[in-house]
């Protein structure tokens, strides 16, 4: 019996031990996974920064960031603007799975020139979608989010219906306070430095949607100032624009600078970047702005910093999306992706670690509706885009019309009826030469994978005439 108990007690003994041990070991596990900070401009053009391009606009913390990491040359987000480009990023998937095309309306502008009848759209993500936020938060990550949600539509939720622990959506503060903290950014900084310096001790993840630089603009009157007094750029020269992007800059430095008072910089990876194109100042040498799916609409100043594992000042030309996101933090994270739902995105992490490439086909866009607004060099008058769908394979990047495509003949009047836009555009980064009948096998290649694209994703495709459609207004 004492034989026994001895026994008994030391299995007790052993048992504990074990399982402190993997308690400990999981702590150590979780304190090693890295942190995540995504930093979400609004409307921040391609090169609206210093280190991407502008002769006028000042933003010494952002190029400080991207010599400490590596930037991205042809990042794109998943959409023209604001509302699509977020459910993309945040579901990890394609416009035509959520339904999220546009902010409010598929049908923005004269209904009588439209020649078809837009797809409708969702104005929000489910509170059933297995988001970003969800998937850390089920990852065991600290999860907050700051800043600008706008997918809580008549058919959209909250941010707390996915997976954020801390919330700070201030949507009016900001108008209030504009001489002392343009767009909120102090503010929205503060809550996201304090949430960090809560769960520093964890692995987190903080997602900073900005207002800025959505307009109105706002700057501080000494900031304006000092623009004013500053020699215009042959490609910028916007000074209250100057001075909204000078006070985002900022609050990018204050984010930086307490990650490295709390010793987290190391195992923290930043990305910054925007939510579409730019819409206050020229775009070029890229065609269109917010709102079109040419290049100066989709195409994104974009930075990783993440001193484990990136290189410094490196830089990567593969092309990237905004619906990448998902999957790398996952990867990152070495958390589980949702099962009973795809993911569109591809990891970055092989590019993050300096490998060459990615192994998928092509990235999309799809649009079937209409925004109102031309853009500079645009193919329409009249509105930002007609219904359109996209696709960027290596150096191409194809366009397909709806109208053109539905109305006149398909594919067998291709090269005649001006459903399709090919462009090279590492070579032609302005998209001046179309050469979709010219290289009609490169059109025909990257077409057939369009269009298995639409079968994967059951893109609803718009195919009805519009019987309000009145020619002569045109």
């Amino acid at each position: 019996m004492n034989h026994l108990g001895k026994l008994t007690r030391i299995l007790c003994t052993m048992f504990v031990l074990s399982v402190a041990t993997l308690i400990c070991c999981g702590v150590s596990r979780a304190a090693d996974r890295p942190n995540i900070i995504l930093i979400f401009a609004d409307d921040l053009g391609w090169q609206d920064a210093g280190f991407a391009g502008s002769d006028f606009f000042e933003t010494p913390n952002l190029d400080r960031l991207a010599k400490q990491g590596m930037v991205f040359r042809h990042a794109y987000s998943a959409a023209g603007n604001c509302a699509p480009s977020r459910a993309c990023l945040l579901s990890g998937q394609y416009t035509p799975r959520h339904h999220v095309y546009a902010v409010g309306s598929t049908n923005r502008g004269k209904v009588e020139l439209m020649r078809m009848k837009p797809v409708p759209n969702r104005s929000g993500l489910s509170a059933t979608d297995f988001t970003l936020g969800k998937a850390m938060q089920a990852a065991g990550y600290a999860t907050g989010m700051f800043g600008k949600w706008h997918l809580d539509g008549r058919t959209g939720s909250q941010p707390l219906d996915h997976g954020f622990d801390v919330v700070k959506v201030d949507g009016h503060t900001w108008r209030d306070e504009v001489e002392g903290d343009p767009k909120g950014i102090t503010s929205i900084t503060r809550a996201a430095c304090e949430f960090i310096e809560q769960n520093k001790d964890r692995p987190f993840f903080a997602y900073i949607p900005h207002y800025a630089v959505h307009s109105p603009l706002q700057g501080r009157p000494d900031v304006i100032e000092k623009f004013q007094n500053k020699t215009p750029g042959k490609l910028h020269d916007n000074v209250i624009y100057a001075a909204c992007i000078a006070a985002l800059d900022r609050g990018v430095g204050e984010l930086m600078q307490c990650l490295a008072d709390l010793g987290l910089e190391e195992n923290t990876l930043v990305l910054f970047t925007s939510d579409n194109g730019g819409t206050h100042d020229s775009q070029e040498p890229l065609r269109g702005k917010k709102g079109s799916y040419y290049e100066g609409g989709i195409r994104e100043p974009m930075i990783v910093r993440w001193p484990a594992v990136v290189q410094p000042g490196t830089t990567c030309d593969v092309p990237v999306i905004n619906v990448d996101f998902y999957t790398t933090f996952v990867d990152v994270a070495g958390a589980e992706s949702p099962s009973d739902r795809p993911l569109d995105g591809t990891s970055l992490l092989p590019l993050l670690r300096g490998e060459p490439s990615l192994d998928r086909q092509g990235i999309f866009w799809h649009f079937p509706g209409y925004l109102d607004g031309p853009v500079p060099r645009g193919r329409d008058p009249v509105f930002r885009t007609r219904p359109v769908s996209v696709i960027r394979k290596g150096d191409w990047k194809l366009f397909l019309y709806h109208e053109e495509w539905q109305l006149d003949g398909g594919k067998s009047k291709l090269d005649t009826n001006n459903a399709a836009e090919l462009y090279n555009v590492v070579s032609d980064p302005r998209e001046l030469d179309n050469v979709a009948t010219s290289r009609a096998d490169k059109r025909d290649e990257l077409l057939a994978d369009l269009l298995a694209w639409f079968e994967r994703t059951d893109a609803l495709l718009p195919t009805e005439p519009n019987p309000k459609y009145a020619p002569a207004a045109e």
